[in-house]
C-alpha cells in the first residue's frame, strides 16, 4: 500500500514543482497582496511572477468573486495552493485596475481608430462663412449624408496614416506608414503624430488607414429642398476641421477597457509582425511609448497580447574571408561574402487596441529602445 501512495505523491510534488518553474515565479513573491488603487494588472502579475505575460496560468479568481476577470482595489490576492492566485473580494468601491496606465492610452482609445477604407466615407464639404477653419458651435456642411435627420451624431475624422504591407523580399514582408493629408493622400509633413517608415512605395496590400477624431457634431439639417448637403453644429472643443474631413457615427466606447497579459496565440512567419510605427517620437519608444503594429484581430491577437521586440539581425560583409577589398565598399561584395547576425532582444509590448489587421501596444519595458521595423515574436523567444 505504501508504495503507491508514495508514487502518487512523488507524482503531485514533481507537479508542483513543475508548475511553479512552467509559470516563472518570483523568488521574492509574497504570500498575499492587497490590490491598490493606480495599480495596474502587469504590475499586480510582475509581483507574483518573473513573466508577467503568464498571468493567466496562475489566476483563479476565488468562486465567490462575481465577475472572476475583474480585481478591484481592495481585493486581497494569495498564492494559493499548486502556486495559483486566487482572490478574496474588497470593498468594491473602485473602478477595477485595468492591465495597463489608462492615462498612457487614453488618446489612442477615444481619439484613434483604423478602418479599412476611406473613400466611401462622407466628407466635409464647406465650412460656415466660407471658413478655413470651424471650431465648437459653427457650421459646417457634409456631403455623402443623404439620409440624415436632425438629431443624428457623427465624429469628425481625419486621416493621419495609411498602413500597408509592401511586395515580400527574399527574408520577410516590407511595411510602410505613410502620413496623409486631410484628404487622405500622402504628404510630407514633419509634424506628423507618428514616424514613417522610409520604404518604396509600390505597396501590395492595405492593412488599413489611421483617423484621428477633431471633433464631433450634431446634424440640425438634412439634404432638403435640392440642398446636396447636409448641415451639422460642432458641439465638442476639439481640433479644428477642415474641408475633406471625413465622418463617421458616434460609437459609445468602442473598445475594451479590461484585459489580461498573454503569450500570442500563434508564432508568425518570421517578418509578418514588425513595429509599423511610434507615436509622437522620431523613430525610437521606450517604456509607455505607443507603437502600431502590422498584425491584428485576422492575425489572431487580441488585447493583452504580449510581444516582444527585436532589432533585426544586419548582415554584415566578413571582410576576413574575403582576403583583400578592407577599402572597397560593402555594396561591392556578393551574398557569399555577407553574414547575418542574431536578432537582438529590445523590450516587450502589450497590445490594447485591436483592429483586423493593425494593433496599438503599449511598450512595457526594455533593455534599448523598441524602433520601427523591429520583429515582433512570442515574448518567451531566448535572448
Amino acid at each position: 500500500m505504501l508504495k503507491p501512495i508514495r508514487t502518487v505523491a512523488t507524482a503531485a510534488l514533481l507537479t508542483i514543482a513543475t508548475f511553479a518553474m512552467a509559470a516563472g515565479l518570483r523568488g521574492d513573491h509574497p504570500d498575499t497582496y492587497v490590490v491598490k488603487k493606480g495599480d495596474t494588472l502587469w504590475d499586480i502579475a510582475g509581483t507574483f511572477l518573473q513573466k508577467p505575460w503568464l498571468w493567466p496560468e496562475i489566476w483563479q479568481a476565488n468562486p465567490q468573486v462575481e465577475n472572476p476577470h475583474l480585481i478591484y482595489p481592495g481585493d486581497v490576492l494569495s498564492l494559493a495552493y499548486l502556486n495559483r492566485v486566487t482572490a478574496q473580494p474588497g470593498p468594491r468601491q473602485l473602478a477595477p485596475v485595468t492591465g495597463v496606465p489608462l492615462s498612457q492610452i487614453e488618446p489612442f482609445l477615444k481619439d484613434l481608430r483604423v478602418v479599412d477604407e476611406i473613400d466611401s466615407l462622407p466628407h466635409v464639404v464647406g465650412l460656415e462663412e466660407d471658413r478655413l477653419r470651424s471650431a465648437k458651435g459653427q457650421v459646417v456642411y457634409i456631403k455623402g449624408l443623404p439620409g440624415a435627420v436632425a438629431g443624428q451624431r457623427y465624429a469628425v475624422v481625419r486621416p493621419t496614416q495609411r498602413y500597408a504591407r509592401l511586395d515580400r523580399t527574399m527574408c520577410c514582408d516590407i511595411f510602410d506608414a505613410a502620413d496623409l493629408d486631410n484628404r487622405g493622400r500622402r504628404t510630407i509633413d514633419f509634424e506628423r503624430h507618428w514616424t514613417n517608415v522610409v520604404v518604396p512605395d509600390h505597396g501590395s496590400e492595405i492593412l488599413g488607414y489611421e483617423l484621428m477624431q477633431q471633433a464631433t457634431g450634431t446634424v440640425t439639417r438634412g439634404e432638403v429642398g435640392g440642398i446636396e448637403a447636409t448641415t451639422m453644429v460642432l458641439d465638442d472643443s476639439g481640433r479644428e476641421v477642415r474641408i475633406g474631413d471625413r465622418l463617421i457615427p458616434v460609437a459609445a466606447q468602442p473598445y475594451d477597457l479590461q484585459f489580461f497579459p498573454h503569450p500570442p496565440r500563434q508564432q508568425f512567419e518570421y517578418g509578418r509582425a514588425r513595429v509599423l510605427a511610434v507615436a509622437d517620437m522620431l523613430r525610437t519608444g521606450g517604456p509607455r511609448d505607443v507603437v502600431a503594429l502590422s498584425v491584428g484581430a485576422r492575425d489572431g491577437v487580441d488585447n493583452g497580447t504580449v510581444f516582444s521586440g527585436w532589432r533585426v539581425g544586419s548582415e554584415v560583409v566578413d571582410r576576413m574571408s574575403t582576403g583583400s577589398g578592407w577599402d572597397r565598399s560593402e555594396d561591392s561584395f556578393g551574398r557569399a561574402n555577407r553574414v547575418r547576425l542574431p536578432d537582438e532582444f529590445a523590450g516587450h509590448l502589450m497590445v490594447f487596441r485591436t483592429f483586423d489587421k493593425v494593433s496599438y501596444a503599449l511598450v512595457m519595458e526594455g533593455i534599448r529602445p523598441i524602433q520601427v521595423g523591429h520583429e515582433l515574436k512570442h515574448p518567451d523567444a531566448p535572448y
